[in-house]
Parts: C-alpha cells; sequence; structure tokens
C-alpha cells in the first residue's frame, strides 16, 4: 500500500485526516502562493493544491509508493479572494464585509503519486449573520482569525457567525473529506485504517 504525505502545515488538515483513520507523514512544500493576473480563484486553489503536490513529491526523490496530498482553500466575496488578514485593520474589514452577507468557501485537494496528479474543486456556501457592535473586535483580540484565509474558522469560535451552510462542512475547515475519502481510494489508500477510538 502507498504510503500518504501531507504537505500542509495545517492542524485542521491533520486533524481530518486522522479522524477518518489514514496515517500521514506530513512533510513541507513551499511555494508562491501569488494569485497569476487575471486568474479566477478557482483556478487558483487548484493550482495551488496541484503545486503543493508536485513540490512535496519531488522532494521525496525516489520514493517507492509514495503519494502525497496537496490542498489549498479560499473564501471569495463577490469575486475576490480574501487571504489572511494583514493585519487588525485587514482583519476588522475582512469581517465587516463577511457581516450579514453570503460568501463561498473553494478547498481543493490534490494526489500527486504513481506517475499522475488527480484533483478536485469543492464549493461552500456560508452566509454570516450580522455582527453586533463589539463582536469583530473582540473575535480579532481573541487571536484565532489572524492566521485563518477570510479571516476566521469555521471550527472555532466564528461558528457563532454562521446563520447557513450549503455544502461541505470539513472543506470549509480545509480538507472536503467525502472527495478526499474517494480520491485515496483510487490511489490505493482506505479510510478508517486506524479507526478513532470512542468513549470507553
Amino acid at each position: 500500500m502507498a504510503t500518504l504525505y501531507l504537505a500542509s502545515g495545517s492542524p485542521r488538515r491533520r486533524e481530518l485526516l486522522a479522524q477518518i483513520g489514514v496515517p500521514f507523514t506530513p512533510l513541507i512544500a513551499a511555494i508562491d502562493e501569488t494569485p497569476l493576473p487575471d486568474e479566477s480563484a478557482h483556478g487558483y486553489v487548484e493550482r495551488l493544491a496541484r503545486e503543493k503536490a508536485e513540490a512535496g513529491l519531488a522532494t521525496l526523490g525516489s520514493a517507492a509508493e509514495a503519494v502525497v496530498l496537496g490542498a489549498d482553500t479560499a473564501v471569495v466575496l463577490d469575486g475576490r479572494i480574501l487571504g489572511k488578514p494583514l493585519d487588525r485593520a485587514d482583519g476588522l474589514a475582512m469581517l465587516a464585509a463577511l457581516a450579514g452577507r453570503e460568501h463561498q468557501v473553494l478547498t481543493a485537494v490534490a494526489l500527486a503519486g504513481a506517475g499522475r496528479v488527480e484533483s478536485r474543486v469543492v464549493v461552500s456556501r456560508v452566509a454570516f449573520r450580522p455582527l453586533r457592535p463589539g463582536e469583530a473586535e473582540a473575535y480579532w483580540a481573541s487571536g484565532e482569525p489572524q492566521d485563518k484565509a477570510g479571516g476566521y474558522g469555521i471550527q472555532g469560535l466564528a461558528a457563532v457567525f454562521v446563520s447557513q451552510l450549503q455544502g461541505s462542512y470539513s472543506a470549509v475547515v480545509g480538507l472536503p473529506l467525502c472527495e478526499t475519502a474517494q480520491m485515496l481510494g483510487e490511489f490505493g489508500i482506505p479510510c478508517w485504517q486506524a479507526a478513532p477510538v470512542g468513549p470507553q
């Protein structure tokens, strides 16, 4: 069976893979994440996921039976990609823009190995309720949004802002588990190898 490597430093992606019982080895694949001129959000996340997977595979050299998973997530509002906040003002501006509106979350997953690269993009729609005075400031002060695309984490404190979700919750967190499991199966890597242990 192929050995899976995760080309991501995201603790959330590590937790999601562990959740479905897939053993993996993390590795770092540094790539340039600058959007290309006139690149669509869909094209952007898919390109980055594929480049991460391919860069990770390249670092392994001639490792036999290696498969590398790369992923990327983008929050999109009015066609504009909202990356990680540059600072407090940027983070608060993102939250203000998202408040009371619906936005898209695009997550791409790519697998590289066995002489091929496969990728998929999952699109989810997330609606925020209007934010009350002081909420954005209090959320920023928690420290949670500072390293999150779009300036929020749905799996954390920002869950209270989400009034509706259409699509894949795990994709919004960072990895679409249904699609990822299907792709892993195509590469000969089954889920539930190390099934999570429930309460005793």
